[in-house]
């Protein structure tokens, strides 16, 4: 008898034992698809009956070099892949459709391929004349990249066997097939296999192969979550569409920091990378007004302040409303209500508009002081003062906490020109940093001690 026939979700890579047309895990439409093996393994006619070769096993203790590093020169990339590119890694990068991940990665292969690597740029999704379009756009015309359109893998792995590049791009994985998976391609099974023997190239043959991946509309990498198990770094380019800024955020890296970023700005010449993104993300700031307050904040390795705006506004509707641009919606519900019910200050009846300035997304909870100083700013018409920047935890009884690398932040606050730092009582700042140090135990004390408010 065969095994029964199994369906995963191409939205969110859930199973199900039945094909239907809606997911029950996220809610999805038309995402079920069924699953086709790869091939049946062997037949085992009982324990021992085949043996396979024996593993060879080390100690934890050893002696080896830490694996080299190629340096693309642009500060930004090399900083979040960890230093530089590492051979025999497997990438993957996804984003947004039109967010410049097919730009950033032509820049890529041209730079490592300046610094000595032997660079292919395999397109997907376009023409080998359209990438050379995009390559005299971004005066790389001369770059010794060797350029292929294809999407039969089969054929994509035979031109690497017989080319031998350090570095192979792949735009993208969904529209990569294999002719032997049954399958669409994009499919999750076809996603799957295909994932899977680019990752075995470039283990066996020493190549660091980088991978496109659509995303989702809640901004996840299309197709199973396996494959981001399967690569060594997982790197996600984020951006808003009315802004030239765009993010370059690890999510997983294997040889170096998670959650680092690197900062661009796109340009009519392509990505240019930033150097300063606090400046940057600051350098548009008006006069002081209600609503605005400076976050001192951590990604990766690197501080970096941005502007956190809030509005607080009467609504004629029963039922308020709460956007939230940049940062998490339910951290804000949060932050409301341990305002109303440990500070006595009421939101009900008022619009509350939260936005993280420059398109930047912040996830970190030290973000919560300056989020509630804010909230606190736009509700009473205050303006918060203009060189003070903010930083701490909230919890939910009201207590304020410290966060980690206080002086990191101080030090870029002050390097920026700041005077001031609200931030919660215990914090390491340490002598010397020229800043007025401002210390809060709890929310109370904030807002009697700075609004007047209760």
């Amino acid at each position: 008898m065969g095994k029964s026939p199994s369906f995963t979700c191409t939205e969110c890579g859930a199973t199900h034992a039945k094909w239907s047309g809606r997911c029950d895990a996220c809610g999805a439409w038309n995402a079920i698809q069924e699953d086709t093996p790869l091939s049946a393994g062997p037949k085992s006619r009982g324990l021992g009956a085949s043996r396979g070769a024996q593993v060879a096993l080390t100690d934890l203790a050893s002696s080896e070099a830490p694996p080299p590093r190629t340096a693309s020169g642009l500060d930004e990339l090399d900083r979040v892949l960890g230093g530089g590119l590492v051979p025999a890694s497997a990438i993957l990068v996804g984003g947004d459709p039109g967010i410049g991940k097919s730009t950033l990665l032509l820049q890529a292969a041209a730079r490592f391929a300046a610094a000595g690597l032997k660079s292919v740029y395999i397109s997907g999704e376009e023409a080998t004349q359209q990438v050379r379009m995009r390559a005299r756009r971004l005066g790389l015309a001369d770059a010794p990249v060797r350029l292929g359109a294809e999407t039969n893998l089969r054929d994509i792995l035979t031109t690497l066997d017989a080319e031998k590049p350090d570095i192979a791009v792949v735009d993208s994985i969904q529209t990569m097939w294999l002719d032997t998976v049954d399958s669409a391609p994009g499919s999750v099974s076809q996603v799957r296999a295909a994932a899977h023997e680019l990752v075995t190239y470039a283990k066996r043959r020493g190549t660091a192969v980088v991978l496109v991946g659509h995303v989702t509309k809640e901004g996840q990498i299309a197709g199973p979550r396996v494959v981001e198990h399967m690569v060594d770094t997982v790197l996600y380019f984020e951006g808003e569409r009315g802004h030239q800024f765009r993010i370059l955020r690890a999510v997983k890296n294997r040889f170096g920091p998670a959650d680092e970023i690197g900062v661009f700005e796109m340009t009519g010449q392509g990505l240019a990378e930033v150097a300063n993104p606090s400046a940057l993300f600051l350098g548009e700031r008006d006069a002081p007004a209600p609503g605005s307050v400076v976050f001192a904040g951590i990604e990766g390795t690197r501080p970096l302040l941005c502007e956190i705006q809030a509005l607080v506004a009467p609504t004629p509707q029963a039922q308020p409303r709460r956007s939230v641009v940049g940062w998490d919606g339910g951290r804000l519900a949060m932050i409301l209500a341990v305002l109303e019910a440990r500070c006595g200050i009421p939101f009900a009846g008022l619009d509350v508009y939260l936005n993280v300035a420059g398109g930047l997304r912040i996830a970190e909870p030290g973000a919560d002081l300056a989020v509630a100083t804010a909230l606190l700013s736009a509700r009473e018409d205050a303006a918060f003062p203009h060189d003070t920047v903010v930083f701490g935890e909230i919890s939910l009884s009201g207590a304020l906490r410290p966060v980690t690398q206080t002086e990191t932040r101080l030090k870029e606050a002050r390097k920026l020109g700041f005077n001031a730092a609200l931030v919660p009582d215990g914090s390491k700042t340490g002598p010397g940093l020229g800043l007025r140090v401002r210390e809060m135990p709890n929310l109370p004390e904030l807002v009697g001690g700075i609004f007047g408010a209760g």
